[in-house]
């Protein structure tokens, strides 16, 4: 567990080293996938970013759902698996920006950048992008099959897509936002395991 947490901090912090390269594949990258105003991919692509939140509330919601109407103690403790995982690495999106203290693009760059969505807080890493990768790998995690990965993931890659597309964060803030999202989900998981095999064997030797 403790070299997990040790991976996602190296990934973190040589992903946030990319800002200082804005001004090169970073930034270049940007300007190919934001493009001019464009009415209607642009109302799809705003769409697909106002969904996430929705789509966040309901993966954990869905879960406990078909737990209890199925009469299943694993889907039940899933759905609080992922609310913690996404609550968690929600907040912890929210602290690093107000570390890394990153201008949006489009604000940084607005001769270059077109802005086609209004936030203005810090920028890295892309909290969009982190939830969404975090309720993918916590769904994942609970349902390891291929019909759900594959949707969750394509999903989850296109709120990144959308984020760029909109001219709200760069190539660097979604991959942070990736790694932070699915590495809060994993070592969520993977702490819940650990905790259950503790009770687990605290009964056992009790008995």
């Amino acid at each position: 567990m403790k070299y997990s947490i040790k991976l996602l901090l190296a990934l973190l912090l040589v992903t946030g080293t990319l800002q200082s390269k804005a001004q090169s594949w970073d930034l270049r990258l940007l300007e190919h996938i934001n493009g001019p105003v464009n009415p209607g991919p642009d109302s799809r692509w705003r769409f697909v970013t106002n969904t996430m939140a929705p789509v966040a509330v309901a993966e954990p919601l869905g879960l406990l759902i078909a737990g209890h109407f199925g009469h299943n103690e694993y889907l039940k403790q899933q759905a609080l698996v992922g609310l913690v995982a996404i609550g968690g690495s929600a907040i912890l999106s929210t602290g690093v920006k107000l570390i890394t203290h990153r201008e949006r693009p489009y604000l940084a760059y607005p001769d270059l950048i077109t802005g086609k969505h209004g936030p203005t807080d810090y920028s890295f890493p892309s909290g969009h992008v982190t939830t969404a990768f975090a309720t993918a790998t916590s769904l994942s995690l609970a349902i390891p099959k291929w019909y759900v990965i594959v949707p969750s993931y394509t999903y989850a890659a296109a709120v990144g897509y959308s984020r760029m597309y909109l001219g709200v964060h760069y190539p660097s803030d979604v991959l942070g936002g990736a790694i932070l999202g699915s590495g809060t989900a994993f070592l969520t998981y993977k702490a819940n395991q650990w905790l259950r095999g503790k009770k687990k064997n605290k009964t056992f030797n009790s008995n």
